[in-house]
């Protein structure tokens, strides 16, 4: 392949004033830039007309994309070791599993040799300084963990799956639970919090907001128990991870690149690219206001993101192109990679302002349609992008990005530059050594569960089915006083029917002759007599003689 100091060039590949000498002066910058490769113009590379991105354009966002195979992956390598070379945290997010070999030097071979020569790069094996991490420890790497509480319920509903509906009452529970100091840490505690609402004891809570309907209540909970089947209990709980941690930078004043392994949970596309959304959306939340600097404080690559926008609702839609457009002035760049521009929403993809877009294929209908509509992303160009896109080789691409004006620069065709780290994986040794070693192991690695929503749900419950108890006990208690004292009163009155009722004695001999009309008489006869007797002797009478 020709050189551009060839002299069999036609002089439009040299000449200052030709489309090539145009377009590579477009990317001439006086600043700090990443160089991405050599220009491509008429099937010769030009070595000589670098192409490059500004560094302090790199918060303006990016796109990757191109057909599976095309080099995306290398590409945000090579764009990852500049930064980090720079000075710039780098965050990756490695599904394949084919990104962890950044950190060690890459490995010379003759077709590395020949695409150096090609685009005048003075390649050099080279390992950057990583950090590696896993979504809830399954996997390799530091566990990253967020609470319910911080996931929040616009995103949990994505990965729920729920409809607006479902969505809007997934915010009333988090807002109850939020008023009422219910911290919702982990899915059981969310779980607890929505059965406790559609309970008698629970239900008159959400009355004068709105409440929560019994059928509304029971999609959240089959969603929350295939959710749990995914294997998400391990993504939630404490300790939570600080997201400040991304923005660290080496010893050597390298910038830190933080390799999320995903390759255990890549058949849960859904989740992994919505706890990526996550993180971005806390690193939001947690950074100040900073406007354009001369580098970015982070850059973040958002792989396979096709997966986070796919079956989206309009509320977190709104909520990631909010966060894309307002996130670059805090000092943060976002790169999507994925297949086409297409898989990106239109708001979201006209915040991208450098794109690197790699071989399209044309093989079906909708290929052919997908290729034309890339084109039309794209500025006018001197190049038929139509064509050209499907002729572009491996690790070749077209390119147009900010200048250091925030002005699009002339589209260009360029062979890109050679990752100089590992292209492909650690071994596993060298892998869990990285991470056992690291610091941050001893702070996140153990999980904590303490006090939270469930918790205290369960012990009101408990309490309540306590008084419950106790006041049953209480009444049956009083139940059987008043029975006690019920029986006790038609005992004293069947006593005293029964003594009324009963015969009486026949008396002895001494009350039969007593009560004898004899012995009245008798008695009434000495009683006059003796009467008689004793007032003669009081009063002196003498007895009357007859």
């Amino acid at each position: 392949m020709s050189e551009s100091t060839d002299p069999a060039l036609p002089e439009d590949r040299t000449d200052p004033a030709g489309p090539a000498g145009e377009i590579a002066a477009g990317y001439a910058f006086t600043g700090p830039a990443l160089d991405l490769g050599a220009l491509l113009w008429d099937g010769d590379c030009l070595s000589d007309r670098q192409i490059r991105i500004p560094l302090a354009m790199l918060n303006r966002h990016g796109l990757v994309a191109g057909a599976t195979g095309t080099g995306k992956t290398k590409t945000l390598q090579l764009i990852a070791e500049q930064l980090s070379a720079g000075g710039v945290p780098v965050f990756l997010a490695d599904i394949k599993g084919d990104i962890s070999g950044i950190s060690a030097p890459g490995t010379p071979g003759d077709r590395i040799a020949e695409r150096a020569r090609d685009v005048a790069q003075p390649w050099k094996p080279t390992g950057y300084p990583c950090a590696f991490y896993s979504l809830g420890g399954i996997g390799p790497g530091i566990p990253v963990r967020s609470t319910v509480t911080g996931f929040g319920p616009v995103l949990m509903s994505k990965v729920l799956q729920l409809n607006q509906t479902q969505e809007q009452s997934l915010g009333l529970i988090f807002h109850y639970a939020d008023s009422k100091g219910l911290e919702l840490i982990d899915l059981k505690d969310l779980r607890a919090v929505v059965a406790f609402l559609v309970s008698d004891q629970g239900r008159p809570e959400l009355k004068g907001i709105g409440g929560l309907s019994t059928v509304t209540a029971g999609v959240i909970l089959r969603a929350l128990t295939a959710f749990e089947q995914q294997g998400a209990p391990e993504f939630f709980g404490e300790p939570e991870f600080d997201t400040g941690e991304f923005l660290r930078t080496a010893a050597d004043g390298r910038g830190l690149v933080s390799v999320l392994e995903l390759p255990a949970v890549q058949d849960k596309p859904q989740l992994f690219s919505t706890f990526l959304m996550w993180l971005l959306a806390d690193l939001y939340t947690g950074l100040p206001e900073v406007g354009d600097l001369e580098k970015p404080k982070l850059v973040f690559f958002f792989d396979e993101a096709h997966l986070l926008f796919n079956g989206a609702s309009k509320a977190f839609l709104a909520s990631i192109t909010q966060t894309v457009r307002l996130i670059r002035s805090k000092g943060v760049g976002i790169f999507f990679v994925t297949q086409t521009p297409k898989d990106v929403p239109a708001d979201v993809l006209a915040q991208l302002g450098n794109r690197v877009q790699h071989a399209l294929r044309a093989y079906t209908p909708d290929d052919a349609k997908a290729l034309k509509a890339t084109v039309k992303t794209f500025p006018h160009s001197a190049y038929d992008l139509e064509e050209l896109l499907t002729q572009l080789g491996t690790g070749e691409a077209v390119v147009t990005v900010l200048s250091e004006k925030g002005a699009p620069t002339p589209v260009a065709a360029t062979r890109l530059r050679a990752p100089q780290s590992l292209m492909g994986p650690i071994a596993a040794a060298d892998l869990e050594q990285a991470v056992k070693s690291s610091l941050l192991w001893s702070r996140y690695a153990a999980p904590v569960d303490r006090e939270s929503a469930y918790e205290k749900i369960s012990a009101e419950q408990a309490a309540a089915e306590a008084r419950a108890e106790a006041a049953a006990a209480a009444a049956e208690a009083e139940k059987e006083a008043k029975e006690a004292e019920k029986e006790a009163k038609e005992a004293e009155k069947e006593a005293a029917r029964a003594a009324r009722t009963a015969p009486k004695p026949d008396p002895s001999l001494a009350e039969q002759v007593v009560g004898s009309g004899l012995f009245r008489s008798l008695a009434r006869s000495v009683g006059t007599q003796l009467g008689r007797e004793i007032s003669r002797s009081i009063f002196g009478t003498a007895r009357r003689r007859r």
